[in-house]
């Protein structure tokens, strides 16, 4: 159910108090007379989760602040908690001078407040204020962030601070524990580039010059690399004692890069994906997060000293990616070693039994249009950018479908489905079951089958999460009868 009123009024009162945790600021851009509509009761009171959407000043590093925007005045904006299938209200406040739109990221909500331009989702205007219900669905970690299309503006969408976690109380624990932590990548200062993205894992496969075909695109670099809004060495490390375990919620919320951390001298046994528990959780030493995927894993903490919980890569992590872990007791400069190198592998924590065969197979061909030199890349699905004039491709409620992702570039594509979860049928060759995600990261030339089983109408946006191959054609809308 949604029920929503908007209000143009510039001073709106605040309230804390939604599960003794401070609630995130996101906003939702306004659509005008297109906008989805959504039943009209407003609801009066409090709300249970006031969103800011302002002016924040984060320092990342000694002497180093970034201005940016962000959620209730920080970012990451303070982590959401909410209890499944309890409908709350939600008031939205704008204070910035151009319309803004939120995403709630892996939850099933109608389109109205699923925040999304594509989907005809209620928008917040500069200044002013939205209110609506919802009703937070599924369980487990999930994020919130802008929604918004800066293209070529590098100080929007998702290279600003708009984003926070969100999570959404399971009836059944991911694993006991003696702590638990929220961490979110992020990096900062974001400029344009020749240089394109390495692939580091082994066999991965380089597209070769073609005969008169323009040179690469722009791509995006960064400066610094943060955890939690903090880069390595700024800010309390994380704190633990030997023989705890402790529940690491990680989420990458980059606009861009596709990421891997580790933690010397331990190992990450993940117990869910994109807020869902897996069916096997698996022993791993190197975690890998495409854009907006989320890994929530217990560490069993039984090797003292102070490590370095952080990228592989070493230039980033020495412009900030990575935090310290720090046993009681225990001092000294932190220590890093590098892992072996090892190929993610989502199959290993599914299951080898055989699926239902799909109502109807549908292929999603990714390619590339270089843009040459000094000009943007442009990304299509079966041949075609997105057109938001093209009728969306018909989905209905209830029946299977299985969706072929086909990656025929060198790119790494996060790709997204909103308003569902998908279930991994095949990755790379290899059969699986089990493993239920929202974003599934597909690497260059190679191909992962999920089905789909849609549960609500509406439009329903598809996108690579990475925030220049969105922009530029890498979309594509179905509707859901």
């Amino acid at each position: 159910m949604v029920v929503y009123h908007t209000d143009m009024d510039q001073t709106p009162k605040t309230r804390r108090n939604f599960l003794s945790d401070a609630a995130l600021a996101t906003g939702l851009l306004w659509s005008g007379c297109n906008r989805a509509r959504a039943p009209e009761e407003p609801t009066s009171g409090p709300a249970d989760v006031t969103l800011r959407i302002g002016s924040v000043l984060v320092d990342i590093a000694k002497d180093h602040t970034i201005s940016t925007i962000g959620y209730n005045g920080a970012s990451p904006g303070p982590l959401i908690r909410l209890r499944e299938g309890v409908p709350v209200t939600v008031d939205l406040f704008n204070e910035t001078d151009t319309p803004e739109l939120v995403h709630w990221h892996g939850q099933i909500v109608p389109v109205a407040v699923d925040g999304a331009e594509e989907e005809k989702s209620l928008f917040v205007p500069p200044h002013g204020k939205l209110r609506y219900r919802l009703t937070p669905q599924p369980s487990g970690a999930r994020f919130v962030h802008t929604h918004v299309m800066p293209m070529s503006d590098l100080t929007r969408g998702t290279y600003s601070g708009q984003f926070g976690f969100v999570y959404i109380e399971p009836k059944v624990n991911p694993g006991q524990y003696d702590q638990e932590l929220f961490l979110a990548t992020h990096e900062w200062e974001p400029f344009y580039t020749t240089e394109e993205e390495e692939d580091e894992e082994e066999g991965a496969v380089k597209k070769p010059p073609q005969k008169d075909e323009k040179p690469n695109g722009w791509e995006i670099g960064y400066q610094r690399f943060t955890i939690n809004g903090k880069c390595l060495g700024f800010g309390d490390p994380v704190r633990v004692k030997e023989g705890q375990r402790v529940l690491f919620h990680f989420l990458n919320a980059s606009a861009t890069e596709n990421i891997q951390l580790a933690l010397p001298g331990h190992q990450f046994q993940v117990v869910a994906i994109d807020g869902n528990a897996v069916p096997h959780p698996q022993l791993v030493d190197v975690l890998e997060l495409g854009t907006a995927e989320r890994i929530d894993a217990v560490v069993e903490m039984k090797n003292p000293g102070v490590w370095i919980l952080g990228t592989p890569k070493d230039d980033d992590r020495k412009n900030g990616m990575g935090i310290v872990v720090e046993y009681a007791n225990k001092s000294g400069a932190p220590r890093w070693v590098k892992p072996q190198k090892k190929p993610w592998d989502y199959s290993i924590f599914g299951e080898s039994r055989p699926v239902p065969n799909p109502d109807e197979v549908i292929p999603l061909a990714f390619g590339k249009i270089n843009g040459g030199a000094g000009g943007f890349n442009h990304w299509t699905v079966n041949g075609k950018e997105y057109d938001a004039k093209a009728e969306p491709r018909v989905l209905h409620k209830g029946r299977r479908y299985r969706l072929i992702f086909d990656n025929q570039t060198d790119d790494a594509h996060p790709v997204h489905l909103h308003r569902n979860s998908f279930e991994l049928t095949n990755v790379y060759g290899k059969s699986t079951a089990g493993v239920l995600k929202d974003v599934v990261l597909v690497k260059g030339f190679k191909k992962i089958e999920v089905d789909v089983t849609p549960a609500m109408e509406g439009l329903t946006l598809f996108h690579c999460h990475q925030q220049l191959h969105m922009d530029y054609g890498f979309k594509l809308l179905f509707n859901v009868v």
